[in-house]
């Protein structure tokens, strides 16, 4: 494959479709920075809902950092992944394919398949220098960079465990920070400063089970924080939503995910994962330990002699669900504002596209789930905000999705998307041009069943307003969706008298995309 790819390339410099950097190092092209090639900072968090970006949503918090990257730059309002979870998300962003593509599909596939074309490969290829730093989480090691240190596994918030292009070491203190003051320094002291360069800087946080930073564990500590007008829903006329394992009341562990673990051992939640709860716990080392317990051992006391049950016991579940979840936000925000100052004060501001996403959306409490995996709004839609300097600032409304973003880094870079790629590049929007043809509609495609919160697989269509979902394998269940009388997706239309040539339409739509991007499940 990499010979292919090389070969590709071989091709496209022969066609002046890929900027040489040559010309950008003579001394009379030194000080003119429109013409030196740009640079990217990609920031990605695990599981970061666009509900918890001020930028997007004041609902629940400010996130001041983030949203200098939408003041400054553009805030995408239709952003949107292919699968929503975390390693088949990273694999379409890295090939720009479809899952069924690229051949991570889901959790349990084994390893991303490293020989495969990357963007990143084909950034190194025309001069740039590559880094990935932080969450990597697709088992085999990566290719196509320069450098990489990365988290082992999911990684963990306290005391990670790092591989170090190859090589394991635990460090002291807290992964947001870790990963942050990793990314800054390679940027200062380790790269090849005479090259262009792509850092992929990937937070563990938020994912479960968002175990805030010690300086942040009494944060709105009074904060009571609104519940979802659908935390109670009862799933009518949606199967799948019925059969999900992602209840905050139902499924969020008091140990492992609330972090009720008493000394006493007097809480037990037979749930397999009161285990791994107090393993998380007794990672921390004692001053950890201390802060720890100071801020946590009033909670579980007062919860113990509450003795909740029912509606008082769900409430109380997602508030504190919400308050931890907020608190690693709050870290996020602090650490971005790190990087964009280190940029500012390094020159490096105004020759660097800074991007800031998630790998997919999250539930807040909405149907009363956490999580992701649904084609639902909540876990389909992603945050994006991209700062490009001498771009447009404002809103970019036309609908992207995560195979959009290699395609959009190398156009940057003056490099051809290749004919095998499902993603375009969406860079004339960042530079505030028209583009009339842009995409009516969005595939999607999930695969992880059976298998932890059991969503069922499914595959759908999304337009500007309608959404089309057809669940299979163990059941087969149609849902159809107007986004615009029912933002919240509560009400499937699929069947009802009047939506007849809607659903045709929407069927060939689906059909349509299914044969552009030669998704074998039409022929199921």
């Amino acid at each position: 494959m990499e010979k292919l790819t090389s070969v590709f390339l071989n091709s496209l410099v022969g066609t002046a479709t890929i900027l040489s950097f040559s010309s950008f190092d003579s001394p009379k092209n030194k000080k003119d920075k429109s013409k030196q090639p740009m640079n990217i900072v990609y920031i990605m968090c695990d599981d970061h809902s666009y509900q918890t970006i001020s930028a997007y949503d004041q609902r629940f918090t400010q996130t001041p950092n983030i949203d200098r990257i939408a003041n400054e730059g553009v805030r995408f309002t239709n952003s949107f992944v292919a699968n929503s979870l975390s390693g088949p998300s990273r694999a379409c962003m890295l090939t720009g394919k479809h899952s069924h593509a690229n051949g991570y599909m889901d959790n349990s596939n084994g390893a991303f398949d490293g020989s495969q074309q990357t963007y990143p490969k084909l950034l190194q290829q025309v001069g740039y220098e590559t880094a990935v730093i932080g969450k990597w989480h697709l088992v085999s090691s990566p290719t196509g960079f320069n450098y990489w240190d990365i988290l082992v596994g999911q990684g963990e918030y306290y005391n990670p465990t790092f591989i170090t292009n190859g090589v394991k070491q635990q460090r002291e203190g807290y992964a947001t920070n870790i990963v942050t003051d990793l990314a800054i320094d390679w940027m200062d002291t380790k790269r090849d400063k005479s090259k262009p360069f792509c850092l992929l800087l990937h937070h563990k946080a938020p994912h479960r089970t968002w175990m805030p930073d010690l300086c942040d564990l009494d944060l709105n500590e009074d904060v009571v924080y609104p519940l979802p007008a659908n935390f109670y829903d009862k799933y009518e006329g949606r199967i799948p939503a019925s059969k999900q394992e992602m209840s905050i009341i139902k499924d969020m562990d008091l140990i492992y995910d609330l972090k009720m673990a008493d000394k006493e051992d007097e809480i037990h939640t037979k749930t397999g994962l009161e285990q791994a709860g107090r393993s998380m716990y007794n990672r921390l080392n004692p001053e950890q330990k201390a802060a720890w317990d100071k801020h946590y051992d009033p909670i579980i006391k007062k919860f113990k002699e509450s003795k909740l049950t029912g509606k008082a016991l769900a409430e109380w579940k997602y508030q504190q669900y919400m308050h931890d979840y907020i608190r690693v936000i709050h870290s996020i925000d602090r650490n971005v504002g790190k990087v964009l100052d280190y940029l500012a004060k390094s020159g490096l501001l105004d020759q660097t596209m800074i991007v800031y996403t998630s790998d997919q959306g999250f539930y807040m409490g909405e149907h009363g789930w956490f999580d992701k995996r649904f084609m639902y709004e909540e876990s389909f839609r992603t945050p994006l905000l991209v700062r490009l300097p001498g771009g447009k600032q404002g809103d970019i409304d036309q609908m992207v999705q995560n195979i959009d973003y290699g395609p959009t880094i190398l156009d940057l870079a003056g490099v051809k998307t290749p004919s095998d790629m499902h993603g375009v590049s969406f860079l004339p929007l960042l530079r505030g041009k028209k583009v009339p043809d842009w995409r009516k509609s969005l595939y999607y495609h999930f695969y992880e069943y059976p298998a932890e919160h059991a969503v069922r697989r499914h595959y759908g269509v999304r337009t500007e307003r309608y959404k089309l979902i057809h669940f299979y394998n163990d059941i087969d269940c149609w849902e159809l969706y107007d986004l615009q009388e029912d933002p919240m997706e509560m009400h499937n239309l699929y069947g009802q008298s009047g939506t007849e040539k809607l659903t045709k339409e929407l069927k060939k739509e689906l059909l349509k995309l299914q044969v552009q991007y030669n998704d074998p499940i039409r022929n199921r």
